[in-house]
């Protein structure tokens, strides 16, 4: 049973409405006491409320007026149900020891404020029954039915009311009074039903069956509830009205048995709403830990394939490693953004959330702060821009040493070809046997090959130099080239020794030869000369080139142009040339002279020079179609250049000014914080909309790369530079959004008003002088005085922003001193990180945090005491009783065993968790 006195002085009446309501409920009609009905309700009821208090001091009573008579089980019912103690009884048996202890006990109920009207000693000790029972209800009216307050009423009509509401949605039941409402029985099975649903089946009960429903609700409070059995069903169905004191006495008591049970709920949902919380911030948690440690392994593993710098032998595998780059760029870098960017969120929206219920902040595993990740994402874009260059540069050089290597092969290829047979050539023993003028001839066809030989130095050295670059750029198939090379150098060498043997035989026999043709001389002198050049002009005309711009193929085709105007020349040359071989055959059949085979001086035939002369006929168109579409390919590259700069000189301006908007939208206080939020989201919006403008500039990047264009001379703006930029302002806008999100979690779970929240950001605002959109510690200081902040005595004095001439009168009445250790302290709430600035979020959890009604340890202790029935330890029994399964079996794995002084076998220690929950121990 509940004790009535815990409560005494907290009635809801002042005095001098108790005093009313007590008169009122004395001045009762005393001759319906006596019919016989209602007297025999009332003293069974009676009797039985006052052995239900009496069996807690081993006793009670049998004969209601008998039993009180000489006073000594009346004190002892006034000191059980008040828990104070009366004076001393008198144990004597004489009638004035009697009444001496019936007046003190009437004492003690009018020193609690009831006035008792008509009732005296000498009646009480006389057995007079209507007084006995009319100060039973006294009694009855103040200890049980007084203190009853439901909805700002007390008393009878709270204990009504109170009925109302709990029956009200039971079928036939209608609780309008203490009487006639409850002869059928159902608003008492009803008052079970709704508190105990188990132990009766409602559905089952009949209204015209009132003695049944009277007796099952009498015998369920009895057994279950611990609620005595006050009235007989019998005498409640045979009374026309039954006594309302009687039924009103019944009920209270039903009243203070269920409302242990409300205080249980109660205290039940306390620990449910710090459980969820406490359950749904370490489902965060554990969120963030698992996307931190996603984002940072797959960092861990890209880094060192964009470090890698293996280079490749040919140009395909290196565009292919491009393509990958592009790929990773494309596909997989962007959703690693979102990640980054969600994840950020997420760490302040749990930061907030732990901050609004009074949690200690989240600190991440080691290697997982939010500045691990971002400084992770700093050396991962290190390493993506570094590879991009590399892999630039490594195409670059590959396609410098691909066409170092075709012309290698094309010089080589050309002097082994003109190299074929000369050291046959060189070592014949021709003169021996050779005429005068064949000697002649040969020394003259042997200056004119040291003359062709000379020529030919040029090409060997160029070839030398190219395959020393070869080596300078690591070209692959370097030692094929130096091979070649050697083979090449020491041929040359050869033929110099074998040119210079030659000569030293033909002039030792020159004195003997004289004559000479000098038709044949003059022949191979000018041809030799020609035929070097139309082999130059070949090597050139079929040379390859490799240009980057429009002026260098434009100064390309300027050097043709001029090479094209010297062919008339040459032209006329190669017809002089031909001249001379014509005089000679024309001398020769003049003359009847049979010509002894070729020129004696010279391999070069006219046919050879007119075949060499067609082949540079045949080239110069062919040099003319390449330069073109060379010059097409370098128009088409300059449009696709203009093509990004165009966009890309639109798009980086618009980023810029996208991301001072948002500065400056972040600072600004148009309207709420929900207009702010939807101005954003549209803002953000409008934002998403711009991608199809970025992934249009992706596209013409890929196309200039796929181009191998390497600059652009019409934007400073590079696709890297604006990506970035993009990626920037997504995550900006994003995280402005986030702050104004808990900015109004925080307006909500701390109660902010719009004026206030206005007044904190205007004040935030003027003090913020670089719009850096936080405060360093000394403008923080001076906000904190602008607002009237008394950090002396940790209260806001008044509201409002001063102006200069207040506020200089502030700093002058303060002393323009705030109290070190005091600020220290706030500043220790505002930044804890140390950093020496306040952002806004944490500015207006410190001004708000105070007016914040928020559960604490102690709160959840105490809701822990009542579930725990008073104790200090709580049982897993009553843990699976009073709480959801879940939070029940959540509480029990984690509340340690208890070691007090009374503990019992399964007793668990609910303070220390508690404790726990708020940070102040580990759990």
């Amino acid at each position: 049973m509940v004790d009535y006195h815990a409560s005494n002085n907290q009635s809801l009446y002042s005095a001098g409405e108790q005093q009313i309501y007590m008169e009122q409920e004395n001045d009762w009609d005393r001759d319906l006491l006596l019919d016989p009905a209602w007297e025999k309700q009332q003293r069974k009821t009676f009797t039985a409320w006052c052995n239900s208090h009496l069996r807690k001091a081993g006793t009670q009573i049998e004969n209601i007026e008998e039993d009180f008579r000489d006073g000594l089980k009346l004190m002892l019912l006034l000191e059980v149900i008040s828990g104070e103690r009366l004076p001393k009884p008198e144990r004597g048996k004489m009638r004035v020891h009697k009444i001496n202890n019936v007046n003190k006990a009437l004492d003690f109920i009018a020193s609690k404020g009831v006035k008792l009207v008509s009732i005296g000693a000498e009646e009480i000790v006389d057995g007079n029954a209507k007084m006995t029972l009319g100060m039973i209800w006294t009694i009855i009216l103040r200890f049980a039915i007084q203190d009853i307050s439901v909805e700002e009423t007390s008393a009878k009509e709270g204990l009504l009311l109170w009925c109302q509401r709990k029956t009200a949605p039971y079928k036939n039941v209608n609780v309008q009074n203490f009487h006639i409402s409850w002869k059928d029985g159902l608003a008492f099975n009803a008052l079970i039903h709704r508190h105990r649903p188990e132990l009766i089946d409602y559905d089952k009960l009949r209204k015209d069956d009132p003695v049944t429903n009277l007796n099952n609700a009498f015998e369920v409070a009895e057994r279950y509830l611990d609620i005595p059995k006050m009235l007989d069903a019998e005498d409640i169905v045979n009374t026309a009205r039954p006594d309302e004191k009687a039924i009103m006495t019944y009920v209270s008591s039903f009243y203070h048995a269920f409302s242990g049970a409300q205080k249980a709920e109660t205290a039940a949902n306390r620990i449910c709403k710090v459980l969820a919380v406490n359950q749904e911030n370490e489902h965060l948690m554990e969120d963030y830990e698992k996307l931190a440690s996603d984002l940072l392994e797959w960092i861990r593993r890209t880094i060192p394939w964009l470090e890698n710098r293996a280079p490749e032998k040919t140009m395909t595998e290196m565009q292919q490693k491009l393509e990958d780059f592009r790929d990773y760029r494309r596909v997989h870098k962007p959703p690693k953004v979102q990640e980054k960017c969600q994840l950020e969120i997420n760490f302040n929206t749990l930061q907030t959330k732990l901050r609004l219920s009074n949690r200690p902040a989240f600190m991440p595993s080691e290697g997982r702060m939010v500045s691990d990740i971002n400084g992770a994402w700093h050396k991962l874009e290190g390493a993506e821009k570094g590879y991009e260059e590399w892999l630039l540069n490594e195409i670059r050089r590959l396609e410098r040493l691909d066409h170092l290597a075709e012309k290698f092969r094309q010089k080589a290829a050309i002097h082994e070809s003109w190299t074929d047979g000369k050291e046959t050539m060189l070592k014949q023993k021709d003169y021996e046997t050779a005429t005068l003028s064949e000697i002649k001839a040969l020394l003259k066809k042997h200056e004119a090959f040291e003359s062709d030989l000379a020529a030919h130095q040029d090409r060997v050295e160029q070839i030398a130099a190219i395959a020393q670059e070869l080596n300078e750029l690591d070209y692959y198939d370097s030692p094929s080239v130096n091979a070649r090379c050697q083979k090449i150098c020491e041929q040359w060498d050869a033929l110099g020794s074998l040119t210079q043997n030659r000569r030293e035989s033909l002039e030792r026999t020159e004195k003997q030869l004289e004559s000479i043709d000098e038709l044949y001389l003059e022949y191979a002198k000018r041809a030799a000369p020609f035929n070097n050049w139309m082999e130059g002009a070949m090597e050139d005309l079929q040379d390859m080139f490799i240009v980057h711009n429009i002026e260098e193929i434009q100064g390309l085709l300027t050097a043709h142009d001029q090479f094209k105007s010297t062919l008339p020349e040459a032209n006329k040359e190669r017809e002089s040339i031909q001249a001379i071989q014509a005089e000679v055959q024309k001398i020769a059949q003049y003359n009847g002279i049979k010509l002894a085979g070729n020129n004696p001086y010279t391999t070069i035939t006219p046919q050879s020079i007119d075949k060499k002369w067609e082949k540079v006929q045949q080239l110069v168109p062919q040099r003319d179609q390449a330069l073109q579409e060379e010059l097409a390919r370098q128009q088409s590259n300059d449009h696709l250049r203009r093509q990004f700069a165009n966009q890309a000189n639109m798009i980086g301006p618009w980023i810029q000014n996208k991301m001072e908007e948002i500065g400056r939208i972040s600072i600004e206080m148009n309207g709420t914080l929900e207009d702010q939020l939807t101005h954003l989201r549209q803002y953000e919006q409008s934002i998403i909309e711009y991608k199809p403008n970025i992934d249009q500039l992706e596209g013409d990047h890929q196309l200039i790369q796929e181009a191998l264009i390497f600059d652009n001379k019409y934007t400073a703006y590079t696709m890297e530079h604006l990506r970035v930029g993009w990626e920037q302002l997504l995550t900006t806008i994003a995280r402005t959004i986030n702050e104004i999100e808990n900015q109004i979690l925080t307006r909500d779970a701390k109660g902010i008003s719009q004026e206030q929240l206005h007044e904190y950001r205007t004040s935030f605002n003027h003090f913020d002088k670089d719009h850096s959109g936080v405060l360093q510690a000394e403008e923080f200081k001076a906000c904190l005085i602008s607002l009237g902040y008394d950090v002396e005595n940790n209260k806001q004095k008044r509201t409002g922003i001063m102006d200069s001439d207040d506020f200089r009168a502030l700093l002058i009445s303060t002393g323009n001193t705030l109290g070190d250790a005091e600020f220290a302290r706030i500043m220790g709430i505002v930044d804890p990180n140390n950093s020496g600035a306040v952002t806004f979020q944490a500015f207006i959890d410190y001004m708000s945090r105070e007016t914040t009604d928020t559960d604490t340890a102690d709160q959840v202790i105490a809701s822990f005491k009542i579930l725990a029935g008073d104790k200090n330890f709580i049982t897993a029994e009553e843990l699976r009783r009073e709480l959801p399964p879940d939070q029940a079996e959540y509480c029990i794995a984690r509340m340690a065993p208890y070691t007090g002084p009374d503990a019992k076998p399964g007793a668990l220690d609910y303070m220390s968790f508690s404790t726990a929950l708020y940070g102040e121990s580990d759990l």
